[in-house]
């Protein structure tokens, strides 16, 4: 067997240094931070203290003005204004579906744009992020999928999709107000536009960042990171980022999961399973969510329900199935399972002793539900027959 090749891409990320000739502080991680400040004129004795000041004017309270740093002398806040800015994505259209979640179109460096869905239940608010622009890995189900990739998402753009959120939730506390532990936005799922792993790097910055006390402070167990398999990165994952692991599974057999989940070609199930069994964080109170999309005719036997099961009791993994009815796009090869179909694949791992939560579909009405996303003005540029040709129909 030939030896794989890196996991790396061919794909651009944007540098720090803007236009203007300004430095955007948003993204940096601490160290980075505490540099360019120094870099810029901070003297060296003061850069821990003004990287912890500044820090939390950006994550804690949400301000964008230097001149609203006030335990900063105004001179120095002059001098910030004169290097630096605070930039997160642009909100291009704002939609609201009738059960409540909110799809934001936003642009980001060099007018790309992304999808992130806000999601409000009774106990949490999760945000749906993209990791980049586009995706690479063409999962036949996803609408997504359908998008070429462009390019990886800066830190600064992966965490300023939860700032932006923020924003639009005005979530912010006010500066000296006693803490609030309630939160419209508690969650973070790495779900959106984009497959995390293929852009590692950035998106552990950014969820460090959204993780640290001093800013937005979320737990590490309220942010899940979804990958289609990127073997060689998912312990990194653990070990960097800390955070819950999903996986788009979504197929029992390699030749059903080749063709849903192509990535599976170059690492297959049970390469899967092997380093899902050994994640260092997996225990019963952090399972490993298999996620798994129900396809009519395609995936969704009882036969399919019993070999999911054997595989995740091989390898004794601790793991919940998250079945996921179809959200069906426009020319999109697949239907949805019936839901006596999805009640009895649901049934079967239930009585093998795993939660088997049927995902309620939620924003349908604005094609945000999981696997729809794509920029809408990508789509607007396309004609149904184009769409068609990029699932595959018209082979």
């Amino acid at each position: 067997m030939s030896p794989k090749a890196p996991i790396t891409q061919d794909v651009m990320t944007i540098p720090r240094k803007l236009p203007e000739g300004k430095v955007n502080l948003v993204g940096l991680t601490r160290d980075q931070l505490r540099d360019v400040l120094i870099e810029h004129g901070t003297p060296e004795k003061q850069a821990k203290m003004r990287t912890g000041q500044i820090w939390q004017w950006i994550y804690q309270w949400g301000v964008r003005d230097f001149g609203e740093m006030t335990n900063l002398a105004k001179a120095y806040r002059a001098q910030l204004a004169e290097n630096f800015l605070i930039e997160i994505p642009e909100v291009v259209t704002r939609q609201v579906s009738e059960d409540g979640t909110r799809k934001y179109l936003c642009r980001i460096a060099g007018g790309h744009e992304v999808e992130v869905v806000y999601i409000p239940e009774e106990d949490r608010g999760t945000l749906c992020i993209s990791s980049q622009v586009g995706c690479t890995l063409t999962c036949s189900f996803c609408h997504t999928g359908t998008q070429k990739l462009v390019r990886n998402l800066t830190a600064a753009e992966i965490v300023g999709q939860v700032m932006m959120a923020r924003d639009d939730l005005e979530e912010w506390p006010t500066p000296g107000a006693p803490k609030d532990e309630t939160r419209l936005l508690s969650n973070i799922v790495l779900m959106g536009m984009g497959e995390p792993l293929y852009n590692f790097e950035n998106v552990r910055d950014a969820m460090k960042i959204a993780m640290d006390p001093e800013g937005i402070s979320l737990s590490r167990r309220r942010i899940t990171l979804s990958t289609s398999g990127v073997v060689p990165e998912i312990e990194r994952t653990a070990k960097e980022i800390g955070c819950l692991l999903a996986i788009s599974f979504h197929a029992t057999t390699d030749e059903t999961r080749d063709v849903l989940v192509p990535i599976n070609k170059r690492w297959n199930i049970e390469e899967l399973l092997q380093a899902l069994a050994s994640y260092p964080n997996a225990s019963n109170s952090e399972r490993i969510t298999f996620e798994y999309v129900m396809l009519d005719g395609v995936n969704d036997s009882d036969e399919d329900a019993h070999r999911l099961i054997e595989h995740i009791k091989r390898h004794k993994i601790p793991a919940k199935i998250n079945l996921i009815p179809f959200n069906e796009w426009p020319g999109a090869p697949y239907k949805r399972s019936s839901n006596n179909r999805i009640r009895a694949f649901a049934n079967i791992i239930y009585q093998a002793g795993y939660a088997s939560p049927i995902r309620k579909t939620r924003g349908e009405d604005i094609m945000a539900a999981c696997g729809q996303l794509k920029s809408a003005t990508e789509r607007a540029r396309k004609s149904r027959k184009q769409i068609e040709a990029e699932a595959g129909l018209n082979r």
